[in-house]
This record gives C-alpha cells, sequence and structure tokens, in this order.
C-alpha cells in the first residue's frame, strides 16, 4: 500500500483525511505537529505529504521548507492542506515547496481525484 503522511494538528480533519485515504486505497501515517512531521517523514519515508499550514510551534511552510532541504525527504512531494485560502496563499506553499494545494474543508468527492494526481505527479518526478 502507497503510505501518505498527514501533518495536522485539528481531530476532526485528521480523521476525515485518514478515512478518505484508507478509502482510496493508501495506508495513513499521523503527525499533530510539523516536528513530529518531518521525523515521521524521515522514519517512514512515506510517499506523499498531507500538510495543514496553521500547525501549533513551527508552521506547516516552514516545515515544507525544512523538508525540502533535507537530502532525505526532498524527493517527497508535499501538498498544502488549508483553511488559509487568501490570494497569495497558493504561491507562499508552492515558494515552500509544494507541488499542491487543497483548500478545507476537504471536498470528500474530489479528494480521491485529486490525491490520485499528486501521485501520479510523485511517480514522473
Amino acid at each position: 500500500m502507497t503510505k501518505v503522511l498527514v501533518i495536522e494538528d485539528n481531530e476532526t480533519n485528521m480523521e476525515l483525511a485518514t478515512a478518505l485515504l484508507f478509502a482510496s486505497g493508501y495506508t495513513a501515517v499521523q503527525a499533530r505537529t510539523a516536528e513530529e512531521g518531518i521525523r515521521l517523514a524521515r522514519e517512514e519515508m512515506p510517499s506523499l505529504i498531507l500538510m495543514d499550514i496553521s500547525l501549533p510551534g513551527m508552521d506547516g511552510l516552514t516545515a515544507a521548507a525544512v523538508l525540502k532541504e533535507d537530502p532525505l525527504t526532498t524527493h517527497i512531494p508535499i501538498v498544502a492542506l488549508t483553511a488559509h485560502a487568501m490570494k497569495g496563499d497558493e504561491r507562499k506553499a508552492m515558494e515552500a515547496g509544494c507541488c499542491g494545494y487543497l483548500t478545507k474543508p476537504i471536498d470528500t468527492r474530489s479528494f480521491p481525484e485529486a490525491l490520485a494526481g499528486f501521485m501520479k505527479h510523485a511517480q514522473e518526478l
């Protein structure tokens, strides 16, 4: 099974993302903080990371930049998963190293297709 690391501090959002991943045939690894997510990315080597932007302590954009600078994790695609949908936020996520941007609340109908697209992109890298 393909492994996806979900870095999300909101329990409801974590449960939804994990359930959607499982229903789509993926395995989910969960992290509640950026620091825990960075550690798990290095240990678990997921195929994709779903990164909340607003995390306690280190924010998701900083964590994405850390992961992209690390030779162990630089190849792992990161998708920003955020309630921040202001003009310029998607650009900031891309500048931090994210390859995709999904807004919350998660659209359960389009999530599996979007995830498949990100996975396809990851395999092409």
